[in-house]
């Protein structure tokens, strides 16, 4: 999927004022002249790169359903090519990617957002030369899960296939179509409780997995990290169906084959489990966006029968997509922003994970607002003059926040010991 670059960003780096072989002749001619107040690569610039970018820019970088990061900011000679672009795609907020509004900061554990000092160090060291400084000052270098397995989760318990590789032909631009994978008693002899699950795409012309029962992958989402103590159930004997979404352009020679994978990170025995995750897609079926509408927007809701606690969020539209409200409304009590999605990018799809899980009561409604803009001023719109409906293809729409959530009361169930049957009836029920 490396070819699912946002074009923004290869603008970014690639098609700039100046070519990069010229940026860094202009880089090393300036950085003889910087101040000495000006920061320097190894001691200012590396940590920040490492605390905040490497994960992503890195020759190992994360496969975010797609989204590959197409350089790496691991060296000085690596990094001072595309320093100017560094600095112009923060001043302009499209990196680090994150799109929850600004009053949700802090509230998200995986948030992609840069301190503001941290943003001032690497545009003053950009401004000012993108001098190199003393190596002796550099941090030791960062490893990141996956730099030797490819799997950014670590090494998987237990990796599953489609059952053969798949040629995308010439003549497809939107194919979907399912695999069906039955786990073995030699892959998986008993009931598992998972910790982590990553997919990763086979080919370029991969859109997006759904796999049932494990999740899937879209443009943006990283791999699926279950806090301690949570978790979901992974049967024995479980089919996998792998619905894949392949969208490329058609056309002579862009045959791909594809034989995309998940893996998975089981609990060891012994670990205790207190939360057993469930979900709630809130998904919209009815709508129609009017031809040329710039703003069209739809709303569901979904109520609490028994206390609970939010864990996680997932807006989901395709390429009218342009923003998502969710909002909570407790009994006797006046509705609040859960989740403020101002500027949806179908090529970011971020999991917003709360820092805190949110308390919500029985009898608590989420409201979930979504907005479409099907004008010509959107530059993704394939057709601004087309009523649109819910449909798989990418040029079609979709409407989904799926919610992640846990009960209030914690459990006990020792990992090694058997599921307790009502765990165990409730994934079947969800699977159905």
């Amino acid at each position: 999927m490396r070819l699912r670059i946002p074009t923004t960003l290869v603008a970014l780096v690639a098609a700039g004022s100046i070519a990069p072989a010229m940026a860094a002749a202009q880089v090393t001619a300036s950085s003889a002249s910087a101040s000495p107040s000006t920061p320097t690569f190894y001691a200012d610039v590396l940590p920040v790169l490492q605390e905040n970018c490497q994960v992503c820019h890195t020759p190992q970088g994360l496969d975010l359903g797609g989204m590959v990061a197409p350089m790496s900011f691991v060296t000085y000679e690596e990094t001072r090519r595309y320093s100017t672009r560094i600095a112009s795609a923060i001043e302009s907020g499209y990196m680090p990617p994150w799109h929850a509004a600004d009053e949700h900061r802090g509230q998200f554990s995986n948030e992609r957002v840069l301190a503001p000092e941290d943003a001032a160090t690497l545009i003053a060291w950009a401004r000012g030369g993108a001098p190199a400084g003393d190596p002796a000052a550099a941090p030791p270098r960062k490893r990141f899960e996956g730099s030797e397995t490819g799997w950014s989760i670590g090494t998987p318990d237990l990796v599953i296939q489609l059952p053969e590789p798949y040629l995308v032909h010439d003549s497809i631009e939107d194919q979907y179509i399912d695999f069906e994978v039955t786990l073995t008693p030699e892959q998986l002899p008993e009931d598992r409780w998972v910790k982590a699950v990553e997919f990763r795409a086979g080919s370029s012309a991969v859109h997006h997995i759904i796999a049932n029962p494990l999740g899937g992958i879209a443009p943006g989402v990283g791999p699926t990290v279950n806090p301690d103590g949570y978790s979901t159930v992974l049967r024995a004997g479980t089919t996998v169906t792998f619905n894949m979404h392949y969208h490329k352009q058609p056309g002579a020679g862009t045959a791909v084959w594809d034989r995309s994978s998940a893996a998975i990170i089981f609990y060891e025995p012994g670990e205790v489990i207190e939360h057993v995750v469930e979900s709630n897609p809130l998904g919209m079926f009815e709508f129609k966006i009017p031809p040329r509408d710039p703003s069209y927007s739809y709303a569901t809701s979904y109520t609490f029968e028994k206390d609970a606690k939010i864990v996680w969020l997932t807006p989901h539209m395709h390429l009218r997509g342009k923003s998502a409200l969710y909002e909570i409304t407790r009994p006797g009590a006046e509705t609040e922003t859960l989740l403020h999605v101002p500027e949806y990018d179908f090529n970011w799809q971020h999991t917003y994970h709360f820092a805190e899980p949110v308390l919500v009561p029985a009898g608590t409604r989420v409201d979930l607002t979504l907005w479409w803009d099907n004008s010509a001023d959107n530059p993704h719109n394939p057709d601004p003059d087309r009523e649109v409906g819910f449909g798989e293809p990418t040029t079609d729409e979709m409407g989904f926040g799926f919610m992640n959530f846990i009960e209030v009361e914690p459990k006990h169930y020792v990992v090694g010991e058997p599921i307790p049957a009502d765990v165990l009836d409730a994934v079947v029920a969800g699977n159905e």
